[in-house]
């Protein structure tokens, strides 16, 4: 067990054990949505509606630990790995504030019908598009991420990303 809270401190660690919690979360945030939506009612939204906005804003912790394990993690891979790893940080240097603006949207399908209850079912609706948008961009991301350090995820016929998909990680 005190191995487990020894690698809390290293930040390569930490990304790697929470990055799923954005696409998981989201996943399971808009099957409760979607189940909500057929239900029609407030109750029945507000656990998807909550799901989505604690999952949209993991991704907080999970770019923050990533930014900080970037340069640890390129010095231990090879020509190619670094290529996917600069292809995953670009990406999620682009798309993290769509996480960010879910987060937004989701918390304010969650108060807003507290005062407008009529906003509720429009809410939730454009909530779980963007939300299923948001998901698609986090396969986009964690697409490139499994092929730095899985090296079976790897295929022959796919080289390492090339151009502004591998320019280096500026700070």
């Amino acid at each position: 067990m005190s191995h487990f809270f020894q690698h809390l401190g290293q930040p390569e660690y930490v990304h790697t054990l929470i990055n799923p919690i954005p696409i998981y979360g989201l996943a399971i945030g808009i099957i409760a949505l979607i189940a909500g939506l057929f239900l029609r009612t407030r109750a029945a939204v507000l656990p998807g509606l909550i799901a989505i906005f604690l999952s949209a804003v993991s991704v907080w912790p999970v770019f923050e630990y990533g930014e900080k394990s970037y340069d640890q993690v390129y010095s231990m891979e090879n020509i190619e790995g670094q290529a996917w790893l600069n292809t995953h940080m670009h990406r999620a240097e682009k798309a993290v504030y769509l996480f960010y603006g879910l987060a937004a949207i989701a918390l304010l399908a969650i108060l807003f019908p507290i005062k407008w209850r009529a906003a509720t079912l429009p809410l939730a609706v454009v909530t779980c598009v963007i939300a299923l948008m948001t998901l698609g961009v986090g396969g986009w991301i964690a697409y490139a991420g499994g092929k730095i350090r899985h090296h079976e995820f790897r295929r022959a016929d796919e080289p390492p990303p090339q151009g502004s998909e591998r320019e280096e990680h500026s700070d």
